[in-house]
């Protein structure tokens, strides 16, 4: 047997503490850890996409998900029309749209 397995299978000295909240103390550090930097911040990126998509007015430059640059012609309840460069329009469903950002170059 290694010695993995020797302190995991021996039982506990005699006298020694059998539970309490010690014993539960990393797994509650794991899910605090977890909800701080996992879920929170995802709770907030889906408000915010939510807000955004909400908001949409006529003559927004969004950006789908595919890549395509538009400005918003027409808004559905559940779908966007946005004209392309050349004067193309294109419906899309509003989950499938982001805000445009300024390029890196042209930060302000």
């Amino acid at each position: 047997m290694n010695l993995l397995s020797i302190l995991l299978l021996t039982p506990p000295a005699e006298g020694a503490d059998q539970g309490g909240i010690m014993s539960f103390l990393p797994l509650i550090l794991v899910i605090v850890v977890f909800y701080f930097f996992f879920i929170r911040p995802q709770m907030k990126k889906s408000k915010e996409q939510k807000n955004f998509r909400a908001e949409l007015k006529k003559g927004d430059e969004v950006l789908t998900i595919g890549g395509i640059l538009g400005k918003v012609t027409k808004i559905n309840e559940d779908s966007v029309v946005i004209e392309t460069e050349g004067q193309t329009k294109v419906k899309v469903v509003k989950s499938a749209l982001v805000p445009k950002e300024t390029p890196v170059g042209q930060q302000k």
